[in-house]
């Protein structure tokens, strides 16, 4: 917990803190959308089968009905609405006797949408299911575009914990909010369902990145007393995200003109990014101290703080110097299992930090991933959605109570060492307590 002193040098909690929430807001705004998008630009609108009789001008008796021309042409459905994936090869005539009953047709009079589809458009004028047809025997393919998506956040959680350690926070968030800015606009010009999810991939991969850096940074600039307030604010804008974007969506209903609005923001994020500072905790690690020094003077400058002259080179390796000493050693996510504190809590040294919040990012966007592809299976297996969503919640609320420990009203550990202390010190705790009741019983 040296940095937190480093920290309190350099001004604590002030101007620069609350700056830097308000930059991390606006990506905690626009990101729900990214995630969410397809709920509605992947919309399934009413549909059924493109028809001679029906959609060509030219066909079309003058001296029937719309409803007449529905009988003769579309097959009723299971809710005796008109089929949606299925007409009649040849106009059904005889339906139009008042005395029709169902055995006035068979199976074999149908054929399935051989021309395509005509689409409901009075909600949204255009999704990609209409693009893309991705109605009747290719329903399938839309939630797998959404397990695509996920699976981009998957390998990118993974992938840019390991890349942030190496190459910084700060780069990391401005290529991130790049790349997804780039990708998600690049969507709506894709030609085919293929290059759409391809693209989705690459946003979503860039995502996982803006989330790993931009919470990192955040913490490693915030006082451990003020942090929990800190990370309340950003959850409440990411809320307040996903409620806008069903505001955005009523008045955007081109599935297009939806994507754009929610990838062009990431371009003004990534050069709003540029005035954030580097971690100091990640560059004296990494053996900057100059460089580190330099962040913690500009902080101390945005607090108003004037003693921050008192931050040396030599200040900042005499605090750092467990931390340093340690980030020498080689470690690696195994770490997070070979430890034996660290075997059943989430917290790691910095030095498998970023590695350890890519895993945990990763192990829940693997359940994202997969959400999409279990509803898949309720055409053939109807209860086992809700039977797998219900079993596994119920798991997992009762692995928590038993498995994990209370931190309540205890410093949040920065190092193995650290977490190993605590340890100590409640064992310490303990055997005192207990020598105080066996004393107090004789």
């Amino acid at each position: 917990m040296a940095f937190s002193k480093l920290l309190e040098q350099a001004g604590g909690m002030g101007l620069f803190q609350t700056l830097q929430v308000l930059t991390f807001i606006l990506p905690c705004l626009v990101i729900p959308s990214q995630m969410l998008l397809e709920n509605f630009s992947a919309a399934v609108p009413g549909h059924r089968c493109w028809t001679h009789m029906l959609d060509n001008g030219s066909a079309v008796p003058a001296n029937m009905t719309l409803k007449a021309l529905l009988t003769i042409s579309i097959p009723p459905g299971p809710n005796w609405e008109p089929h949606q994936c299925r007409r009649f090869r040849q106009p059904q005539w005889q339906l139009l006797d008042p005395n029709a009953t169902a055995t006035s047709w068979s199976e074999a009079d149908t054929e399935p949408c051989v021309d395509g589809w005509v689409y409901d458009r009075s909600v949204f004028t255009s999704t990609i299911v209409a693009k893309w047809d991705l109605v009747c025997s290719s329903q399938g393919l839309k939630p797998l575009s959404q397990s695509i998506f996920m699976s981009g956040i998957l390998v990118g959680s993974f992938i840019w914990g390991l890349v942030s350690y190496r190459f910084g926070r700060k780069p990391m968030l401005s290529w991130c909010c790049l790349q997804l800015a780039v990708a998600g606009t690049s969507t709506i010009f894709a030609p085919t369902l293929v290059i759409y999810c391809g693209l989705r991939f690459v946003a979503a991969f860039g995502m996982a990145g803006i989330l790993l850096s931009s919470l990192t940074l955040m913490v490693e600039w915030t006082m451990t007393s003020r942090r929990a307030a800190t990370m309340t604010v950003v959850g409440c804008a990411f809320s307040a995200g996903q409620a806008a974007l069903g505001g955005l969506a009523f008045a955007l209903r081109d599935w297009r003109t939806l994507q754009l609005a929610a990838s062009v923001p990431f371009f003004a994020i990534s050069l709003i990014s540029w005035w954030l500072p580097e971690s100091a905790r990640w560059l004296i690690i990494k053996g900057k101290p100059d460089q580190a020094l330099q962040e913690l003077r500009k902080v101390a400058r945005i607090n108003g703080h004037k003693e921050a002259k008192n931050l040396t080179i030599e200040v900042l390796m005499s605090s750092m110097e467990e931390e340093a000493a340690a980030a020498k050693e080689p470690r690696s996510v195994l770490d997070l299992f070979c430890v034996p504190v660290l075997r059943w809590r989430s917290c790691a040294m910095l030095v498998v930090k970023m590695t350890a919040d890519g895993i945990l990012h990763s192990v829940g966007r693997l359940g994202a991933m997969m959400g999409p592809l279990i509803l898949m299976s309720r055409q053939a297996l109807p209860l086992l959605p809700p039977l797998l969503y219900g079993v596994i919640s119920i798991a997992s609320s009762l692995v928590v109570p038993f498995f994990l420990p209370e931190t309540q009203g205890l410093p949040l550990p920065d190092t193995i060492q650290d977490l190993e202390s605590q340890k100590s010190t409640a064992a310490q705790g303990n055997r005192q307590e207990a020598v105080t009741v066996e004393s107090t019983s004789l």
